[in-house]
């Protein structure tokens, strides 16, 4: 299972925020390539980065800072306001290695279809975000009468393979994975399910890693808060 430390921009900070919501916000560093290096330097195999000045349709400058982490030795999963096959190029220009597309799913499902063609499943991933069991799509801010099985057996029948599950209503709150409903839609989609939300301490790593159903987990709150550290995630992940 990969774990995949989070390093979220806005504004050219890194930042989280609690269950999506961009008026509870925490600056966590003024300075995301020094926050990559760190994680790099603890072990980090993926980056998991989001444009969250994207996923807000807010101008940025985040791309530049996609290319410096790029350059480092880990592999960048990258997503946040890719809604056409230029925002994806331009990721992928960058130094992307996998993109993460949500809303743009949804009301553009031929663009995951145009995607998959055009760099291949490994390099795509859906964002399969849920809220009171509904996907989650503009930054959060609405919803699509899709639950998340629902819509990850529509994007297996498009190809894709990668999805990157959260359940919002525990993103950035470190009150523990949603296990079960993670555990669920790999289940019964088959998809190489990505968790994301919630994740407090190398208990929920665990559990996920012996669930043996689950790919990888997107870690943020936990690292910036020090409830563990990247090298005990790793260490769970393997099951250790």
């Amino acid at each position: 299972m990969i774990i995949y430390p989070a390093i979220d921009l806005r504004g050219g900070k890194v930042v989280r925020l609690r269950e999506g919501d961009p008026n509870r916000q925490t600056v966590f560093s003024d300075d995301p390539t020094t926050t990559a290096m760190e994680w790099i330097a603890a072990g980090a195999q993926w980056i998991h980065m989001v444009n969250l000045d994207g996923a807000f349709a807010q101008a940025n400058d985040n791309s530049l800072i996609l290319e410096r982490i790029a350059a480092f030795s880990a592999k960048v999963q990258f997503g946040g306001g890719l809604r056409t096959l230029d925002d994806i190029a331009r990721a992928f220009n960058a130094g992307a290695n996998r993109v993460v597309i949500g809303t743009a799913a949804f009301l553009t499902p031929e663009l995951i279809t145009q995607a998959i063609e055009r760099w291949g499943a490994d390099a795509v991933c859906v964002a399969l975000d849920a809220r009171a069991g509904k996907i989650a799509t503009h930054g959060w801010q609405t919803t699509v009468d899709l639950t998340p099985v629902e819509a990850g057996k529509q994007m297996v029948a498009r190809g894709v393979k990668h999805a990157l599950y959260t359940d919002v209503s525990r993103d950035g709150g470190l009150v523990g994975v949603n296990v079960t409903e993670t555990v669920r839609l790999a289940r019964e989609t088959g998809l190489q399910v990505i968790a994301s939300g919630g994740v407090s301490s190398v208990d929920d790593i665990r559990a996920l890693a012996q669930s043996q159903q689950i790919a990888g987990a997107v870690i943020g709150m936990a690292l910036y808060e020090r409830k563990f550290t990247l090298a005990a995630a790793l260490e769970a992940a393997e099951g250790r």
